[in-house]
């Protein structure tokens, strides 16, 4: 693993960015969207629009270059003005490859959207600490750091040039980051998660070292120390930020790590556990067992079985 927490965790949950289409508007324009099976993000380019989530008090103004990322499974309408009857997403873009469409004259409103795919199980270390929607207004001073990549991400999409389809992808994946990074500068308010201490100044350095090498038996005196406070006043901030003290955030850390390795390689426990600083698989074992409710071999017995046969023996063999 980096020394970089961020990195680490967006790699583990293994999100992926996917611009998956867009649409034009001119007139009075309403459209309903499904609720989503995965983080929806859209981003508006010309124009303005109003964005109803359900379940939020009202509908939010948007304006061009704003972005929005919706993290909650809820339906949720966008259109030209508030009260409009929506006419329903499906009905618009169903149809085999069809990812673009365009109401009245499209001369008044373009939009850009995609998913943000994560692992069915490391996924939602990100998914459950994301509030259920954020909004990014382009008149603020963290996004002149993704108008450039909106821009660029525009005129990929329209220029059928060749490596189009994977410029798109690897800008939607910036796209995401600089979104995530602009959410935690401006929201002051967020609720002690892992991801608050991540963005901490004052933590940066512990976690680093424990990034850098979970497998070690850290000490308090150290990570306080690399951060120039006493041990208090590290453990008292960290947990204040984090929700967990230090230490219960590494264990955490090498539990997500085992996790890992147990539903994705054939790496036998006793490595695994090696591997993460016990000092036997018994020891590595009652620690697994105590934090996720499962004993390592039950955890893979449960992704074998979800595997299907073929890939299960394509897995086997790359042992």
């Amino acid at each position: 693993m980096s020394a970089d927490p961020f990195s680490d965790i967006l790699k583990f949950t293994k999100a992926e960015t996917l611009l998956t289409g867009g649409f034009t508007a001119g007139g009075d324009w309403a459209i309903r969207f499904p609720v989503p099976k995965t983080i929806k993000f859209f981003a508006v380019v010309k124009g303005s629009c109003w964005a109803a989530i359900d379940g939020e008090p009202g509908p939010v103004r948007f304006e061009t270059g704003d972005i929005g990322l919706l993290a909650a499974r809820r339906a949720f309408v966008l259109s030209s003005a508030p009260d409009l009857a929506a006419v329903d997403a499906m009905s618009i873009f169903s149809g085999a490859g069809r990812s673009t469409a365009q109401l009245g004259d499209g001369a008044d409103f373009a939009h850009i959207g995609g998913h943000v795919l994560l692992d069915p199980v490391s996924g939602r270390l990100l998914a459950d600490v994301l509030p259920p929607w954020i909004h990014i207004r382009a008149a603020s001073q963290q996004a002149g750091n993704f108008r450039w990549l909106l821009d660029q991400l525009v005129l990929e999409q329209a220029s059928g040039e060749p490596g189009a389809q994977l410029a798109c992808a690897q800008l939607a994946q910036l796209l995401f980051i600089q979104v995530l990074r602009a959410h935690l500068k401006t929201n002051g308010l967020m609720p002690a998660t892992w991801l608050r201490a991540l963005c901490d100044p004052r933590l940066s350095p512990a976690l680093r070292l424990m990034h850098g090498d979970p497998a070690r038996s850290w000490h308090l005196e150290e990570l306080a120390g690399a951060c120039a406070m006493s041990r208090t006043t590290f453990a008292f901030h960290f947990r204040t930020v984090s929700g967990v003290a230090p230490l219960t955030y590494l264990s955490q850390w090498r539990m997500r790590l085992a996790e890992r390795a147990l539903t994705q390689e054939t790496t036998p426990v006793a490595v695994i556990a090696r591997s993460l600083g016990y000092s036997s698989e018994s020891a590595f074992s009652n620690a697994f067992k105590r934090m996720t409710g499962a004993s390592p071999k039950a955890c893979r017995d449960a992704a074998r079985a979800a595997v299907a046969p073929h890939d299960l023996a394509a897995l086997e063999m790359q042992a």
